[in-house]
């Protein structure tokens, strides 16, 4: 799907199936893919690619949201491809910690997996691409969003979605710092709401009316 003339989202709709909306930004000069998926079902961003005369190969950067399998487990399909990956430090550390399970359930070794530099709060500029990285613990202890400030979009993995928010029952989820996140990310000039999970939100007033609806439905219960 084709949000703008540079931004692409391949939205995941199987209900049969646990995965994540990739998403794809695309400019003459880099392409940056945000979140591939479960490598069992990389195919659909596979398709995705295909319709715009893309390959794996064409994919200079992949960025991951959070570490978890069903964001980051396709990374490991790119691993004789040039592109590159990054994480959020604090997410890495995650996945050490939890590396025999994670082993069991990815079936694949870390070093398939492991990021090339890790990203922080501030700018990541790749080539004609501008990137705000924002960090947004909560529902990971390394999670962050993106904000692509040339389409006022917005990139939030699974902190918070159309109508909800990330779980906090995870290792490392954590109520109050899911809450001052998405709080903090309400402050930005936002026109499209890319989430991890679920439909996009668009238009301004829509993005805004959906972050005042999550903290006045959901944030009670955390």
């Amino acid at each position: 799907m084709q949000l703008t003339p540079n931004l692409h989202a391949f939205l995941w709709t199987s209900p049969n199936a646990n995965n994540c909306n990739t998403y794809l930004i695309k400019t003459e000069q880099k392409r940056i893919l945000i979140d591939p998926g479960h490598a069992a079902h990389f195919d659909h961003v596979q398709r995705g690619l295909s319709d715009l005369n893309l390959s794996m190969d064409s994919i200079d950067l992949i960025v991951c949201t959070h570490a978890h399998p069903d964001h980051m487990e396709a990374v490991q399909l790119f691993a004789d491809t040039t592109a590159l990956f990054t994480l959020h430090a604090d997410d890495w550390q995650m996945v050490l910690d939890m590396a025999p399970h994670l082993k069991q359930i990815m079936g694949t070794e870390l070093d398939h997996l492991t990021p090339d530099f890790f990203v922080n709060q501030g700018q990541l500029k790749v080539g004609d691409i501008d990137l705000e990285i924002h960090s947004t613990p909560g529902h990971s202890p390394g999670g962050i969003s993106l904000y692509y400030a040339q389409d006022k979009a917005l990139l939030t993995g699974d902190l918070i979605f159309k109508g909800g928010l990330g779980r906090t029952d995870l290792p490392g989820g954590k109520s109050e710092l899911l809450k001052d996140s998405i709080q903090r990310m309400a402050l930005l000039d936002s026109a499209w709401l890319l989430s991890g999970h679920g439909d996009v939100v668009s238009g301004q007033a829509a993005v805004q009316s959906n972050f005042e609806q999550v903290e006045r439905m959901w944030f009670g219960y955390l």
